[in-house]
């Protein structure tokens, strides 16, 4: 017996973005653009979307984060869409920063040491391609930076006895919206599941 259906099709997504919250449950701001001038924006996955954005919006600096879906091919999927694994997307979360505030280097010391970026497509007791791990930038010096950043944790995992890094790094393509069920969701339902488990290695950013 299978959780999904055995057919290969890729779903086909929609034109019509998924309705989604308006404004941020925790911060109060709105959760689409435009944002703040100067603002800048990365997309992160780290296994199921929940813990991560929580993890981010605790970040003094960060404008707002959203959960959603990037990476695949499906326009506008739903969330079991994604868990079908065939739209090629993970769930990931959109973090508006200010850069005065929080730097990169920052925020990727945080997405390094918070997860295990070693475990291919899943993460912990989550598996599929959809919780695989990913960083989506959105500007040159992001890509550069992102890429030097796993190069460095890369060598501190070495140095552990740790495997190799999956994660998939390149530009942000599309970023698309989960359902408002999925915003903020320990926010509303602080008991809820966090499978976010890291290393224990060290980030030397």
């Amino acid at each position: 017996m299978t959780l999904f259906s055995e057919n290969p099709t890729v779903p086909t997504g929609r034109e019509a973005p998924i309705e989604t919250s308006e404004t941020h449950t925790v911060t109060g701001h709105m959760m689409h653009p435009p944002f703040p001038e100067g603002y800048e924006e990365i997309v992160v996955g780290m296994g199921c979307f929940w813990g991560v954005e929580r993890l981010f919006w605790q970040q003094p600096g960060v404008y707002i984060t959203a959960a959603g879906y990037a990476g695949g091919s499906t326009p506008n999927p739903t969330y079991q869409e994604t868990c079908t694994g065939r739209t090629g997307h993970t769930e990931v979360v959109r973090v508006i920063y200010d850069p005065k505030q929080v730097s990169l280097d920052t925020l990727l010391q945080i997405f390094w040491e918070q997860h295990d970026p070693t475990q291919g497509n899943r993460q912990g007791n989550d598996i599929g391609s959809q919780y695989r791990s990913a960083i989506y930038t959105t500007t040159d010096m992001q890509l550069a930076t992102a890429k030097h950043s796993a190069d460095a944790y890369q060598q501190a995992l070495d140095r552990s006895g740790k495997g190799a890094i999956t994660t998939e790094i390149k530009p942000l393509d599309a970023f698309y919206y989960a359902e408002t069920y999925h915003q903020q969701y320990l926010a509303k339902n602080p008991n809820g599941y966090c499978g976010l488990k890291g290393t224990g290695v060290t980030c030397p950013i």
